[in-house]
């Protein structure tokens, strides 16, 4: 694909366009955490299951997490702001369709027609910055609000959507997406030149993209179901099919001649670590997040307001610490950066258990979380969008497909840990210790192997940057058009 509009273009015609495009990431990432503290009032008012919980806060990181690859390379064929456009509009019809929600498997399936559209609009629109920036300090500018913006979405959802439920009612968060969504498709036309070509040789793999999303999908419904009395077995079955179908898709990709992971982008390394990064982030910070909100709701008796105002300074400190991210990526590698951004969420995930329990130390407990995922996200979507540019499509894919998959299935993960352990929060339960402590071991882990690389040879500490159009020196791998 041709680049859009002038990389070297003057502050004045790139700004704007730059940031239309980190709100259509604000928008589509804030979508993932802001019915999260809305989901007791939400569940009451449809005479829903405490059970049915899983599946509504992760319907809409289930479907970004298992689509955004596929969105990816409708923007390669189709065109990029077409694209992005085309999503925003997909994306009000689903918010009119939560709002009039009468029953939870409608609300449901708007949630995952919501993510579904981000799904379509997030890589088009890392791509795009990436375009028409300019290689250098502009570039790493750009990507470094993008990162914070994506991160503060997710942070501040929680907050948006407590104080808007209680206020208002949870159906005025589905109602405020329409007039933002077309207010934001007007600014993306006006702020961002059109694509001036597109490459129609794209093929599009409707089966890696089936049994991709299908075990995603069937991951989350097993953890709903297996805490479930009468339903373990069930459960276990859709797990199993869950495996078989992420064997299916590692085998059809390799052989599709259009795969959703093509062999010569995911070679590259600073890709390969970017993504991990992503997806430690929020496999151990939106789940905890998700888990703390309904103790705060459930066991503690606050509402919907309180719960999200003792989360804001997690909000707070994302913002900080993206904006102390920017410097220390000039002098220290990204993986050093990960690595303590890590450390930072291992300690509030295990510092949460204590601190749950006190209206004082819960929230400089999540402070600390907030500062680790900043840190650490802008790094992960530095060093991941490391790589030649021909590759750098799908490498937006990749990026926010390990980003969202991380909530989705950190959020189930960690609620069936809860279930099997101390129970979903309820009036009366305990602390969910359990959950926590293992939140806390995956990104301490995370952070050791992180630290071991950053202290590894320059060239595999160092993310590549220019618009290389080939592969590395060394490499005898091609890149493909992306």
């Amino acid at each position: 694909m041709a680049d859009v509009g002038d990389p070297a273009g003057g502050t004045r015609t790139v700004w704007p366009g730059v940031v239309a495009l980190c709100l259509v990431q604000f928008v589509d990432v804030l979508g993932v955490t802001v019915m999260v503290t809305a989901l007791p009032t939400m569940l009451s008012d449809l005479r829903a299951s405490p059970d049915a919980a899983s599946l509504i806060s992760t319907g809409y990181a289930m479907f970004f997490a298992g689509l955004l690859l596929l969105g990816a390379r409708l923007g390669d064929r189709f065109g990029h702001r077409r694209v992005i456009i085309t999503g925003l509009a997909i994306f009000t019809v689903a918010a009119a369709t939560g709002a009039t929600a009468t029953s939870v498997v409608v609300l449901t399936a708007a949630r995952c027609l919501q993510g579904a559209a981000a799904a379509m609009s997030v890589p088009s629109a890392l791509r795009l910055l990436t375009t028409i920036t300019a290689d250098g300090p502009q570039r790493e500018r750009a990507i470094a609000g993008w990162s914070a913006s994506g991160a503060a979405a997710g942070a501040s959802g929680f907050v948006v959507g407590g104080a808007v439920t209680y206020l208002v009612g949870w159906r005025a968060v589905f109602w405020a997406y329409l007039p933002v969504a077309v207010l934001l498709a007007g600014a993306i036309s006006r702020a961002v030149p059109p694509d001036r070509a597109r490459d129609r040789s794209v093929r599009l793999s409707v089966l890696s993209v089936s049994t991709f999303t299908g075990a995603v999908m069937a991951f989350v419904v097993a953890t709903t179901l297996l805490p479930q009395p009468g339903r373990t077995a069930l459960g276990a079955g859709l797990l199993a099919v869950a495996v078989f179908l992420a064997g299916v898709f590692v085998v059809v990709d390799r052989r599709s001649a259009a795969p959703l992971l093509p062999r010569a982008v995911i070679g590259e390394r600073p890709l390969r670590q970017g993504a991990a990064g992503g997806l430690l982030n929020t496999l151990t910070t939106s789940s905890v997040i998700t888990l703390a909100t309904l103790y705060l709701q459930n066991t503690r008796g606050h509402s919907s307001l309180v719960a999200g105002l003792m989360l804001l300074p997690f909000s707070l400190a994302v913002i900080a610490g993206s904006a102390l991210a920017a410097p220390a990526l000039a002098r220290w590698p990204p993986q050093r950066l990960i690595c303590a951004g890590l450390a930072i969420i291992a300690v509030f995930d295990a510092a949460l258990i204590p601190a749950a329990s006190s209206t004082w130390a819960l929230p400089l407990c999540v402070a600390a979380g907030g500062a680790g995922i900043g840190l650490s996200s802008v790094a992960a979507t530095r060093l991941g969008t490391s790589v030649p540019a021909a590759a750098r499509g799908t490498a937006s894919g990749i990026i926010n497909t390990a980003a969202q998959l991380g909530t989705a299935l950190g959020i189930a993960a960690l609620l069936l840990v809860a279930a099997l352990t101390t129970g979903i929060p309820e009036p009366g339960s305990p602390v969910p210790a359990a959950a926590w402590a293992a939140a806390a071991l995956v990104s301490s882990t995370g952070a050791v192997i992180f630290g071991l690389k950053s202290v590894g040879p320059a060239t595999a500490s160092r993310p590549v940057t220019g618009d290389r159009e080939t592969a590395p020196a060394g490499s005898n791998r091609q890149l493909p058009r992306s």
